[in-house]
């Protein structure tokens, strides 16, 4: 069974760091785009991050530029969000989701979801 599973989230304050993991269950994630995606209470879920198959090219939006750096291993099958300053404001549930196209101009259409993992920044 395909399954992205992710994982990292949790509890952290203002200005702290946290790395998280999107792992690929029964496949491999190597072909695919990845991206990062959150949501937050009341809120539409938004795109954060993306990476290209092979790695070599990122899109990450406005609001977490300069914070948030999302990278590859595709030796683990693993892609990875790592995220700096933290704010409140960045408290969410972040998805990873997979894309069979390798990159895309434009927004990627995901084919595949993970579950989420929890994000809270509070003091």
């Amino acid at each position: 069974q395909w399954q992205l599973v992710e994982s990292g989230g949790g509890l952290v304050q203002p200005g702290g760091s946290l790395r998280l993991s999107c792992v690929g269950s029964g496949f491999s994630l190597g072909v695919y785009q990845i991206g990062w995606f959150r949501q937050a209470p009341g809120k539409e879920r938004e795109g954060v991050s993306r990476i290209s198959s092979s790695g070599r090219t990122t899109s990450t939006s406005d609001a977490v530029k300069g914070r948030f750096t999302i990278s590859r291993d595709n030796a683990k099958n693993t892609v990875y969000l790592q995220m700096n300053s933290l704010q409140p404001e960045d408290t969410a549930v972040y998805y990873c989701a997979a894309d069979k196209r390798q990159w895309t101009i434009g927004p990627m259409i995901p084919d595949y979801w993970g579950q989420g993992t929890q994000v809270t920044v509070s003091s």
